[in-house]
C-alpha cells in the first residue's frame, strides 16, 4: 500500500489504512513470543494501544538513511516507509521544467567543483564572492541565498531568458517577497503531510529565528527525505558552513516551506 499523503494518527477514520498499518505492525513486531503486542487488524479503530505500538516500532526501527524515527505514535511518511518499504512512498528524481533542470545542473556543477570558502570560515573566496556580487552584497556576508540566486541567474543566461527568482541575499526576505509576488509556496506543514507536493527544483527555506534562515535547492524527493544542494553549509548541516554541499535532509527540518518557480 502506498503512503496516503497525510499523517495517520489517533482517531483516524480511514478503515483500510488503519487495518493495513495494524497488520504490518503485527508482521514486524510480533514474533511467536510477543503475542501481547498483537493488534486486531479487523478492528478499524486507531486508539491508545495502537499509538503505543507504533511508538515501540519507531523505537526499534530507523529511516532509510539509518536515522532514528521520531517516537510520536503517528505514521508519517518516514514511519510509513519503514513499515511498508521505500517503494511505498513518492520518489521524484527530476523536474519536468527545463529551466529548473538547468538550475539544478548548475548547482550540481558547483558541488562537483567542491566550492569552499577561502580562507576557511570567512564567507569569502572567488566563487563565494561571485555569488554575493550577483545579489549586490559585499564579501564576508552569509551566502546561501546568494548561491541559489546565482544558480538561477546562470541558468537563465544559458537559456536566454529572464531570471524569475527574487533578487535577495535574505532567506526570509525571499520567502516573504515570493509570497507577495504570487510565486507558488508549499508550507512546512503541507509538505510534511504530503511529501508529493515537494518537487525537484524547488527552493527550501528554513527559519532559525531572529531574522536568520537557511536555504538551498531540492534535487530529489524520497518520501519524507530530500536530497539538497546548498551553499554556506557543510556535513553538519549548519547555516554557516564553508562550502557547497549535497546533503540529505528530512522534510520536517524545513520549518518554513518550499518556493516553486516551475512555469515562472
Amino acid at each position: 500500500m502506498n503512503y496516503p499523503g497525510r499523517i495517520i494518527k489517533k482517531g483516524d477514520q480511514d478503515v483500510q489504512v488503519v487495518r493495513a498499518i495494524k497488520a504490518q505492525l503485527n508482521i514486524m513486531l510480533c514474533s511467536a513470543g510477543d503475542i501481547a503486542l498483537r493488534l486486531d487488524p479487523d478492528n478499524p479503530a486507531f486508539g491508545d494501544r495502537m499509538a503505543l505500538t507504533i511508538k515501540l516500532f519507531q523505537a526499534r526501527h530507523v529511516d532509510s538513511e539509518g536515522r532514528p524515527l521520531k517516537q510520536d505514535g503517528q505514521v508519517g511518511s518516514l514511519t510509513w516507509a519503514a513499515l511498508f518499504g521505500t517503494g511505498s512512498v513518492v520518489v521524484s528524481n527530476s523536474t519536468a521544467d527545463g529551466y529548473l533542470a538547468a538550475v539544478l545542473s548548475t548547482a550540481s556543477e558547483e558541488e562537483r567543483k567542491q566550492v569552499r570558502e577561502v580562507p576557511v570560515n570567512s564567507n569569502r573566496g572567488p566563487e563565494v564572492e561571485a555569488y554575493l556580487h550577483r545579489v549586490d552584497v559585499p564579501p564576508g556576508n552569509s551566502w546561501c541565498c546568494a548561491f541559489v540566486y546565482w544558480c538561477f541567474d546562470e541558468a537563465a543566461k544559458s537559456n536566454g531568458r529572464s531570471n524569475p527568482m527574487v533578487k535577495t541575499a535574505g532567506c526570509l526576505d525571499h520567502w516573504n517577497r515570493a509570497k507577495s509576488a504570487g510565486i507558488g509556496l508549499v508550507g512546512s506543514k503541507e509538505a510534511v503531510n504530503s511529501p508529493d507536493l515537494v518537487l525537484p527544483g524547488m527552493v527550501f527555506i528554513m527559519d532559525h529565528g531572529a531574522g536568520k534562515g537557511h536555504t538551498g535547492l531540492v534535487e530529489r524527493v524520497e518520501g519524507g527525505l530530500i536530497t539538497t544542494i546548498e551553499g554556506n553549509t557543510d556535513a553538519s548541516k549548519t547555516r554557516e558552513g564553508g562550502g557547497v554541499y549535497r546533503l540529505k535532509r528530512k522534510i520536517v527540518e524545513v520549518n518554513k516551506g518550499f518556493i516553486d518557480y516551475s512555469g515562472a
